[in-house]
C-alpha cells in the first residue's frame, strides 16, 4: 500500500529540525556518558550488541578498568559516580494496515507510542544495572519495563578466565546478551496498534514485567556461557500478598529458566549457537487448585561478518512449546488439555557505515487446532481453530546521528490465525493485516 504523503512531510520536518539542533551524538545515553564511548561501540543498531557491548553487559554494565569516584566525606567504602546515570527514549509512530479495522480510522498516530526513562549504569564496583520505566500511549500511564540488575566478577577456572555474575530481573531472556532471544529480538521497534497473532510461546513475552527472577551466569574462556534463573509471579498493580485473582499466570513455586551457548570466531566470522527455555506450572486466577503446565525449550544462533566499515548480522530462533492446560480446560477455556506450538524466526540486517540498516525477517507459528482456545472472533479470532501464522517483515532505518533513528517497516502475512482468506470467520483476510509502520526513535 502507499504511504500517505503527510506522514513523510511531518517526519521529514521533525528529523531535519533534530539534525540541525543536535550537538555531539557520540555520548548521549547514560552508558555512553559513563564510558565516554560512542553508542556504536556497544551497538550495531540498538538494541543489537557488538562483542564489546556483550562483554560490557556481562561485566555488570561496568568497565573493569574504570574507577568510580569516592566523593563524600571520609567514607572510603562509599564509591559512587559523580553523575546520576539517567537517560531517556522517545518513540513517535504512525501505523497503517492494508484494510482498516472495523469502526476505526486507518493511520494510528501515537505521540509518543512509548516514552522511557532509564536509570542505567555502574552503581558500585562490579555492580550495575538498567532500570526502565515506560509510558505507554495505549495504557496512558507509566510502568516498570525491562529491568536488569547484576553483579559481576572474574576468577580462574582450568587456567582460563571465568566471568561470573548474578542477575536480578523481571523478564526471562532480558538478561541475555544475544539478539536471537525474545526480549531483544527483531523487530527492534514496531506497532502496538496493528492486529497481532493469537498464539505465542509463554517465553516470548508472556511473562515480561510480571515476574521477578534471580539467577547466576558465567562465561568461561570467552566461549562457553551458562545461565540458570528462577522466577516467581509478582503482578505489579495486583494485591499483595498475591491471591492470583485477575491474572492468567500465577507461577506455582518457581519457574526455572536455563540458557547455554557457545560463541566462536574464525577469521572475520562470529557465530553463537545455543539453547534456552523455561518450565512454568501456573494456576490461572488463583494460587491453588488445578494448574496449566508449559515447557518451552528453544534453539538459537547468531552470525556476524564485517565487510570493511559495514557489517552483516543474522539471528534465528526456534521455540517448541508443550502445554497441558488442565486448569483452562476445566474452566471451559480449551477443548483439549494437550497442546503444542512451534515458532520459527530468522532475520538478517546489513549495516552501511553506521548510518543505514536494511533488515529482512521471516516468521512462522504453527500448532494443533483448538476451537475453544482459538475461537472465531472479528480480527483476533480463528475460523478453523488453528493458531498458524506466517509472514515477513522488511525494515529500513536511517541514523543521521547515533541517537536518532528514522525507521520504515512493512509486515506482510500469508497466513494469520490459521487461514489466508476469511481467517476470523468475519470476512477478514490475512493480507488485510499487512502493516506499514513509520517510527522516529530518539535516545538522549
Amino acid at each position: 500500500m502507499k504511504l500517505k504523503r503527510h506522514v513523510f512531510t511531518w517526519v521529514g520536518s521533525l528529523i531535519t529540525l533534530l539534525v540541525v539542533c543536535a550537538e555531539r551524538a557520540d555520548a548521549v545515553a547514560s552508558f555512553s556518558r559513563q564510558t565516554g564511548l560512542g553508542c556504536n561501540v556497544c551497538h550495531n543498531n540498538p538494541p543489537e550488541l557488538t562483542a564489546f557491548g556483550r562483554r560490557f553487559k556481562l561485566n555488570g554494565y561496568t568497565l573493569t578498568d574504570m574507577k568510580p569516584d569516592s566523593t563524600i566525606g571520609d567514607h572510603k567504602d562509599l564509591k559512587i559516580n559523580r553523575y546520576i546515570p539517567f537517560s531517556a527514549m522517545f518513540l513517535v509512530d504512525d501505523t497503517f494496515t492494508q484494510k482498516k479495522q472495523p469502526g476505526t480510522q486507518n493511520g494510528s498516530v501515537e505521540f509518543p507510542e512509548t516514552f522511557s526513562i532509564f536509570l542505567a549504569g555502574m552503581m558500585a564496583p562490579h555492580f550495575g544495572g538498567m532500570v526502565q520505566a515506560t509510558y505507554s500511549h495505549q495504557s496512558d500511564h507509566f510502568g516498570l519495563d525491562n529491568t536488569d540488575l547484576r553483579y559481576a566478577n572474574h576468577a580462574t577456572l582450568g587456567k582460563k578466565d571465568l566471568l561470573y555474575g548474578l542477575t536480578l530481573n523481571n523478564n526471562p531472556t532480558v538478561e541475555d546478551v544475544w539478539n536471537s532471544t525474545p526480549a531483544w529480538g527483531f523487530p527492534w521497534i514496531g506497532p502496538d496498534s496493528a492486529p497481532k497473532a493469537a498464539a505465542a510461546p509463554l517465553i516470548a513475552g508472556g511473562l515480561a514485567q510480571d515476574v521477578a527472577g534471580v539467577g547466576a551466569y558465567g562465561l568461561w574462556n570467552n566461549h562457553m556461557y551458562g545461565d540458570l534463573s528462577l522466577y516467581r509471579s509478582e503482578h505489579a498493580g495486583g494485591l499483595q500478598p498475591n491471591p492470583g485473582t485477575g491474572f492468567g499466570t500465577n507461577i506455582n513455586a518457581v519457574a526455572p529458566y536455563w540458557r547455554v551457548a557457545w560463541q566462536q570466531s574464525w577469521g572475520l566470522n562470529y557465530l553463537e549457537a545455543g539453547t534456552y527455555g523455561i518450565y512454568v506450572s501456573s494456576t490461572p486466577n488463583a494460587v491453588s487448585g488445578l494448574s496449566d503446565r508449559f515447557l518451552d525449550p528453544a534453539l538459537d544462533l547468531q552470525y556476524e561478518r564485517p565487510f570493511g566499515t559495514d557489517i552483516l548480522t543474522v539471528h534465528s530462533t526456534y521455540i517448541h512449546e508443550n502445554s497441558n492446560l488442565h486448569a483452562t480446560f476445566a474452566g471451559g477455556g480449551a477443548a483439549f488439555t494437550g497442546h503444542h506450538l512451534n515458532t520459527f524466526k530468522v532475520d538478517g540486517t546489513y549495516h552501511w557505515h553506521g548510518r543505514y540498516t536494511g533488515t529482512l525477517g521471516a516468521f512462522n507459528t504453527s500448532g494443533n487446532a483448538d476451537p475453544v482456545l482459538f475461537a472465531p472472533a472479528p480480527i483476533s479470532g480463528s475460523a478453523n481453530g488453528k493458531p498458524n501464522s506466517t509472514g515477513y517483515t522488511a525494515q529500513f532505518a536511517y541514523w543521521p546521528l547515533q541517537n536518532i533513528d528514522l525507521s520504515v517497516a512493512y509486515t506482510g502475512y500469508t497466513k494469520f490465525n490459521g487461514g489466508s482468506t476469511n481467517y476470523d470467520g468475519s470476512g477478514r483476510n490475512a493480507s488485510d493485516n499487512n502493516t506499514t509502520y513509520v517510527g522516529l526513535w530518539l535516545n538522549f
